[in-house]
C-alpha cells in the first residue's frame, strides 16, 4: 500500500505516536496497520538503528511483526485515552495509577551503556543501547517515548488540532501558546479558505 510518509508534526514523540493514525488530507492513514508499516514507522521516527531492524526483519517468523503492531495499535489507543483524559491541565502524581500498561512495556528492557565514538566529534561518550531480542522489544522505544512525555511534558500545553475532521495532537511550545493547527499550511489554510467563503456567502 502507498501511502504518505509518516507525519512527526506534535513537537513531542509521544504524541507523534498517538498520530500515527491520522487523516493528513481526506483519507485516513494508519502508518501501524501491519508489521512492515510498524517497522517503517520506527526507522522514520529515528527510534531504532536501521541496521537492528534490517535484521530482526530477517530472522521473526511470518506473522510475528503483525502481531507486534496489533498491540502498538492497543498500546496506542489506550495511551490516546489517557492523554485526551488530562490534557489541557497539569498531570498529578494521582494519575500514576492509570499508568500500569506503560510501566509494564517499560519494566521488559533490556538497555545497556556502552562506550563508543562520540557523534560527529573526536572522543568517546556513553551511549545507552537495546538488545533487540525479539519482535515485541519494538515496543519498548516507543514506551519510553510515551514515558518521557508523561514525565516531561506540560500536559496544559497538549491541544488537539482545530482543523475539521483533523484527529492530530499537538505540544503547543509557541510562545502565546497560541498554535491551532497540526500544519498551517494543510490545515489552517483550509481553516482559511473556509472562513473566506463564508464571508463571500455573507455578502451574496
Amino acid at each position: 500500500m502507498d501511502r504518505p510518509p509518516a507525519m512527526f508534526i506534535a513537537d513531542s514523540l509521544g504524541l507523534d505516536f498517538l498520530n500515527s493514525v491520522a487523516t493528513p488530507v481526506d483519507t485516513p492513514v494508519d502508518w501501524l496497520d501491519h508489521g512492515d508499516g510498524l517497522v517503517d514507522w520506527l526507522a522514520q521516527a529515528k527510534l531504532v538503528p536501521a541496521e537492528e531492524l534490517d535484521a530482526l526483519k530477517a530472522r521473526v517468523r511470518p506473522g510475528e511483526l503483525d502481531k507486534v503492531a496489533d498491540q502498538a495499535r492497543a498500546l496506542r489507543e489506550w495511551f490516546r485515552g489517557f492523554v485526551l483524559e488530562h490534557a489541557g491541565r497539569p498531570l498529578t502524581g494521582k494519575a500514576l495509577h492509570e499508568l500500569g500498561p506503560l510501566n509494564s512495556i517499560l519494566e521488559r528492557d533490556a538497555a545497556f551503556l556502552q562506550i563508543a565514538p562520540r557523534h560527529g566529534q573526536d572522543g568517546l561518550a556513553l551511549h545507552r543501547k537495546r538488545h533487540w531480542q525479539s519482535p515485541e522489544s519494538l515496543l519498548l522505544p516507543i514506551g519510553e517515548a510515551m514515558a518521557k512525555f508523561v514525565c516531561e511534558e506540560d500536559f496544559s500545553d497538549v491541544k488537539a488540532c482545530e482543523g475539521h475532521n483533523c484527529t492530530m495532537l499537538f505540544a503547543d511550545h509557541t510562545r502565546r501558546r497560541a498554535r491551532r493547527w497540526c500544519i498551517m499550511a494543510v490545515c489552517g489554510n483550509r481553516a482559511k479558505q473556509a472562513a473566506h467563503r463564508s464571508r463571500l456567502k455573507g455578502r451574496q
